[in-house]
């Protein structure tokens, strides 16, 4: 059962995509937002052999990296507006070898406390129109408010 978020802004999808418009390795890696709901974000990533290991696999540090940012964005999603945020923790299970035409990177909030939020992301490799998940991360994410060099 999804639970049931209200945004603490109203602007929180303007916010948001402004956000992951200045993450560098986002636009370096392919990824796009694509949906983007209060404590719900979901990232896409087209297959790039770049990003593979020795495989032909996305490399499981790619596969985190996404990860870690549609958990990011799903607890940033929720925070006030004065907000930034930024990753404590996470554990990623890697399930299947990440092998497909692109890449779907859903992140949602498990538990979003005041200043700490946990999140869930989960990683799916789309081939042939299916999609097979192929890892899972738990986050812990701060909400960081008025602090020297880190913004919105």
């Amino acid at each position: 059962m999804k639970p049931d978020f209200k945004a603490r802004d109203a602007h929180f999808e303007e916010r948001v995509r402004k956000s992951f418009a200045r993450q560098r390795v986002m636009e370096t890696l392919g990824i796009t937002l694509e949906k983007i709901e209060a404590g719900r974000i979901e990232l896409r990533m087209p297959y790039n052999e770049a990003f593979t290991q020795q495989h032909g696999f996305l490399h499981a540090g790619i596969v985190s990296t996404a990860l870690d940012s549609a958990c990011g964005y799903a607890a940033f999603s929720l925070m006030p507006k004065e907000a930034a945020v930024l990753s404590i923790e996470y554990k990623v299970n890697l399930l299947a070898p990440a092998i497909g035409d692109s890449f779907i990177f859903v992140g949602s909030v498990l538990k979003a406390g005041k200043t700490v939020s946990v999140c869930l992301a989960e990683a799916y490799a789309e081939h042939s129109g299916k999609r097979k998940l192929v890892a899972q991360m738990t986050g812990t994410m701060m909400t960081v408010i008025g602090r020297e060099g880190i913004e919105q």
